[in-house]
């Protein structure tokens, strides 16, 4: 299978923009908001003197701190925001995972289709990095990555398994353009974006499918961060329910998510219990970190909320 070309002048532009920088040596780790938020208030960091500063740090920046080729790919790619003074910032950010570039959303995310890109999503690749490597794992001829964002779990599946047909699905339309241009900034040509609600507009069964789904409570319900249900877990359950459904004989779910843990224990393992009854499947579930985002136990809904987890669900059907 080969993946469908870019469809818009804006993404060939983000994809040339991503060429560039990548000769230029360019490189960011994208860390968690709050660190993002600390780091740039710094008084020294005001404004952007380097590459990463425009594309990882998303600061403010005047236009002769860039060259030309830059500028016109950023304009091409309408992804020049005016801030006045003369300054200008970016509209999105690269991110480095391994050798490949990533484009997302730039910092802060808070337009309701923002595209998230952060610690979880090193987490989330490193999971199906291992899943991969293991010798005994099942031929994988079709998988998917549902909740896509910017597509780095379907990519990795692509890549280390060039003879796969790779979906990468999600609602955003921003999250599959930039998907998009991911894909072919990595030469990952057995991956293609396609909008999907879960799996309800895709068909058939699958040999691989991954997720890394929003798991937070939202107060503005935005669609990269708002897991739903009860204390965030809704989309998760809701997953967990879809894919199990549709793997093919010897087909795994992989699952990284975070769960908002209380007292009386880990409520999405008890529904996982309540859930996976099933003879037909074997599922092992493991806590990848046992403490993150702790800063959103200030916000509201999480009063009786301990610590926020990092877990890794991994169902396989049985094909005895």
């Amino acid at each position: 299978m080969h993946k469908e070309p870019l469809q818009t002048d804006q993404q060939w532009a983000l994809l040339g923009l991503g060429q560039a920088l990548h000769k230029r040596g360019y490189r960011f780790i994208t860390a968690t908001p709050l660190t993002h938020e600390r780091v740039n208030e710094r008084p020294d960091n005001a404004m952007a003197r380097d590459l990463a500063g425009v594309f990882g740090w998303s600061r403010p920046f005047l236009p002769e701190l860039l060259d030309a080729e830059l500028l016109e790919l950023m304009r091409a790619a309408d992804i020049l925001i005016e801030e006045g003074s003369g300054q200008l910032r970016s509209a999105v950010r690269f991110s480095s995972l391994g050798e490949q570039l990533f484009v997302h959303s730039r910092y802060p995310t808070s337009q309701a289709d923002s595209v998230f890109f952060g610690p979880d999503t090193y987490r989330f690749v490193r999971a199906i990095d291992a899943f991969l490597n293991v010798p005994c794992s099942s031929a994988i001829n079709r998988a998917v990555d549902i909740c896509c964002g910017a597509g780095p779990g379907a990519q990795c599946i692509a890549l280390a398994r060039p003879q796969a047909e790779v979906l990468a699905v999600d609602i955003n339309p921003r999250a599959l353009a930039f998907t998009g241009v991911n894909a072919a900034l990595s030469g990952a040509d057995n991956l293609r974006a396609q909008h999907s609600d879960l799996l309800k507009h895709v068909d058939g069964d699958f040999d691989l499918i991954v997720a890394n789904p929003p798991y937070m409570l939202d107060s503005e319900s935005r669609a990269y961060r708002d897991g739903g249900g009860e204390l965030g877990a809704g989309l998760s359950r809701a997953i967990v329910e879809a894919a199990i459904a549709r793997l093919a004989p010897g087909g795994t779910l992989l699952l990284y998510t975070g769960v908002a843990m209380i007292a009386s224990g880990d409520p999405f393992l008890a529904y996982i219990r309540d859930t996976l009854g099933d003879s037909s499947l074997a599922w092992r579930y493991e806590e990848m970190d046992p403490d993150v985002f702790g800063e959103e136990l200030l916000k509201p809904g999480y009063e009786t909320v301990e610590r926020i987890a990092a877990v890794v669900l991994t169902v396989t059907r049985r094909t005895d």
